[in-house]
């Protein structure tokens, strides 16, 4: 095979065997993080305190449930309390059936390297199918091992599929589309269940003060909204255990008040767990029961946002938590509320809090009203953890990004979307005043983000975990019955505020989607326009130019190829740095790279031109803004050319990168930065054998190093592209709004790169260039 491949460049010329040679990405990419990304056993004490921490931050929202759900429900009263064992029934498989079965236990092993939600379900299946819409995977991307790829038979039902998703560009972009409806989905869960969970804890203060104004409690909930907010910049971790112990006391609280109330009014209600009673249910009240559905609905909800938050804890200490505390408790409330139900059916719109024994009242309202701050958290946290990785593939403006967590990876705290979903979250619950109208929109934001799991589920579960498709059929078979007839029932409701969670996802479907269609259309541009090698050594070692001291660091989003800022550069400007380095700072699917496998290097053309391509590695937990960028940089040229003078034929390269050479006389246990430590440690020499080789092809190497000493003293300047993209004259009228108005738009206020890569005003250099697409 590769007898063929050399035959066939040499018969196209050695131009082109060395454009395709400089055009290749760098292999390293793949075999640098062999060691990496293994993942951390957690210890058995560990694992249990992590899985009492996911309380205070996964589960609150689907732990508040039981204040609001019997309410929403039954909004006209209940006429026969045989309904309440139906709508009980309802509750109890709904809670089995998706929660524990679908979520905890399936949903959530499709995680992405531990991240969850829609678009790590998407990642997933780029990896699995040519179904990216932005063009930059390459093959040496299958060697990580975190890119987890299983090829598939040739004639199997998967490959069938695989070869069915990427046969038109429609059905990828219909894919990507159902991917962006469910991310916006998610954001506006976070902005309504703080609304609704806060509302109705607050609420409980009208029981035992009926002729309070509603207004009141609408200004209460606001205060505390506001609280919330301002604590997120915290970040999960520390917020999950200022919250933990309050989530854990009321789950136990309401399993034990639930309890109470079963014994004390009616035990019959735990027939309800036979599912004739559903049967029975619909039969009854017909069209009203399935109405309904709206209601029972929210008894669900937050499982959504368990998937999201998947990122902040193991899988193994979520699990834990809802099978031992969660699940359990949930059932133990909604029997205990059925129960108080059936002697007091008359007191269904305040359900949960006239069910409270008097004793305990006021500290369970506390309890509630913190429980339901911890149920936005929840969904908050879900929120930021979704953005993050739409910002990672394309398809969110950039964003301020904090790690809160040096710990646990994955925890993260995003200011301007906080402070956009306090504003949202404060006009929802100032204009609806209703926790129906706030229920009727949660319901339907939450049904549309589990519709749209269990589609991606399907190709997940053919794609990647190669299911037969027997098992897939049973799986959606069963998800869609449930979720089908719940969204059904939340359908009607639109003129009921079912239409806010719709108008909210349209705005971000708006924006998330024209920025991604601006980032393909940018990038098509570039690859298209990149500089060839035979255009550089056609300049010659001087570029055709002034080489003037100094190193100038170009910044671009190619891993491959000269820039066409470059060319622009030099074409208006009388003079070049005398070093030059392509940097590209690139994003890969893992959560951390150490910092002596971050940069990667190479030589462009021959050593008399001193141009260098580095390619900067981060993962999602690692920081892009850091201050020792520029030093760690430059410390790894020099590396790279320190090593490069003792390795045997690489004095005529025309591009050279030291991973690819072999470095003898070193057995498997030593790594990378074994060589380094020598290599610092003495410059003159490493052994007998590093001295003889030193003696023999250090001496260009060392004057290489003292050249680039002087240009680094000389000065840095970063130059950075920047760049208007405008649509072509001939251009529909689609494509210019969303070029020349609405992606120009949000290029304007999203972060700069500068700021990103922490680059110091006085030694940025912005080229401008028009770039028509």
């Amino acid at each position: 095979m590769e007898k063929t491949m050399n035959e066939e460049s040499e018969a196209k010329g050695g131009m082109w065997a060395l454009q395709q040679k400089f055009d290749q990405p760098m292999d390293e990419e793949a075999s640098r993080l062999k060691q990496m990304n293994t993942e951390t056993k957690c210890s058995t004490l560990l694992l249990v305190r992590l899985a009492f921490q996911s309380l205070g931050v996964v589960y609150g929202d689907l732990g508040t449930s039981p204040l609001y759900v019997f309410y929403n429900t039954f909004p006209k009263g209940i006429n026969d309390t045989e309904d309440v064992v139906g709508a009980l029934s309802l509750i109890i498989y709904s809670l089995t059936l998706v929660p524990l079965i679908k979520y905890v236990f399936i949903v959530c092993r499709a995680s992405d390297n531990g991240q969850g939600g829609t678009f790590a379900l998407y990642s997933l299946l780029c990896r699995h199918a040519k179904i990216s819409t932005i063009p930059n995977q390459h093959r040496t991307d299958e060697k990580l091992t975190t890119y987890i790829y299983t090829p598939t038979h040739e004639n199997s039902f998967a490959e069938k599929t695989k070869k069915w998703l990427e046969a038109h560009a429609l059905k990828k972009n219909a894919l990507l589309v159902l991917v962006l409806v469910g991310t916006c989905m998610v954001i506006g869960d976070g902005i309504l269940t703080p609304a609704i969970s806060v509302l109705s804890a607050s609420s409980g203060i009208k029981v035992t003060h009926p002729g309070m104004d509603n207004d009141f409690i609408v200004v209460v909930a606001v205060f505390i909204l506001i609280g919330l907010f301002c604590l997120q910049h915290h970040g999960p971790d520390k917020v999950g255990w200022l919250f933990a112990p309050i989530v854990l006391l009321w789950f136990i609280l309401i399993g034990g008040i639930g309890i109470y109330n079963i014994l004390k009014h009616d035990k019959t209600v735990l027939r309800a767990f036979s599912p004739l009673h559903i049967y029975w249910y619909f039969k009854r009240r017909g069209k009203d029961g399935w109405t309904s559905l709206g209601g029972i609905m929210l008894s669900i909800t937050g499982t959504e946002a368990l998937f999201a938050d998947l990122a902040h804890y193991p899988l193994s200490a979520i699990q834990i938590a809802f099978t031992t505390v969660v699940f359990p408790c949930l059932l133990l409330a909604y029997c205990g509320q059925a129960a108080y139900l059936m002697k007091n059916k008359e007191q269904v719109f305040d359900a949960f809090y006239h069910s409270i024994p008097e004793a305990v009242y006021w500290p369970m309202f506390v309890i509630a009203t913190l429980s339901a701050i911890v149920a936005s958290q929840a969904s908050i946290s879900a929120t930021f953890s979704i953005i993050n990785q739409a910002c990672a593939l394309g398809c969110f403006p950039r964003v301020k990004v904090v790690h809160t967590s040096r710990k646990f990876l994955g925890q993260i705290y995003i200011p301007d979307i906080n402070w956009t979903l306090m504003i949202l979250c404060i006009l929802v619950t100032t204009g609806f005043k209703n926790q129906t109208q706030i229920g009727n929109a949660y319901g339907t934001a939450v049904v549309i983000v589990m519709l749209v799991t269990t589609f991606l589920m399907i190709l997940i579960m053919l794609l990647v975990w190669h299911c037969n498709w027997f098992l897939v059929f049973i799986m959606t078979f069963l998800s869609l019955i449930v979720e089908c007839t719940y969204f059904s029932a939340v359908l009607i409701k639109i003129d009921q505020g079912a239409w806010v969670p719709l108008a909210i996802a349209a705005v971000f479907l708006l924006i998330m989607y024209v920025w991604h269609y601006g980032t393909v259309k940018r990038y098509e541009f570039e690859m298209q326009n990149k500089i060839s090698m035979g255009w550089i050594l056609n300049l010659g070692p001087s570029l055709g130019l002034v080489r003037v001291p100094g190193i100038g660091l170009v910044y671009t989003e190619l891993a491959s190829g000269v820039p066409r800022i470059f060319s622009h550069f030099i074409t208006n400007l009388p003079a070049i740095h005398t070093v030059v380095a392509f940097v590209c700072v690139k994003s890969l699917p893992v959560y951390s790279v150490p910092e002596d496998e971050r940069f990667l290097v190479k030589r462009i053309g021959p050593k008399n031109y001193h141009i260098f391509r580095c390619v900067a590695r981060y993962g999602y937990k690692d920081q892009k803004k850091d201050d020792e960028f520029e030093k760690k940089l430059l410390d790894s040229i020099f590396l790279f050319v320190k090593l490069e003078s003792l390795m045997d034929g690489s004095s005529d390269s025309d591009e050279y990168s030291l991973y690819e050479q072999d470095v003898s006389g070193l057995s498997d246990k030593n790594t990378f930065s074994s060589v380094v430590d020598i290599l610092i440690s003495d410059d003159d020499t490493v052994s007998e054998t590093g001295t003889e080789t030193a003696s023999s092809h250090g001496g260009g190497g060392r004057e290489e190093i003292e050249f680039l000493t002087r240009c680094r003293d000389a000065g840095v300047v970063h130059i950075l592209g920047n760049t208007v993209v405008k649509a072509r004259r001939d251009s529909g009228c689609y494509k210019k709004i969303c070029i020349d108005y609405l992606y120009a738009f949000l290029r304007k206020i999203c972060r700069e790169n500068s700021v990103i890569f922490n680059v110091p005003h006085e030694s940025l250099l912005n080229v401008g260039q028009v770039f028509f697409v």
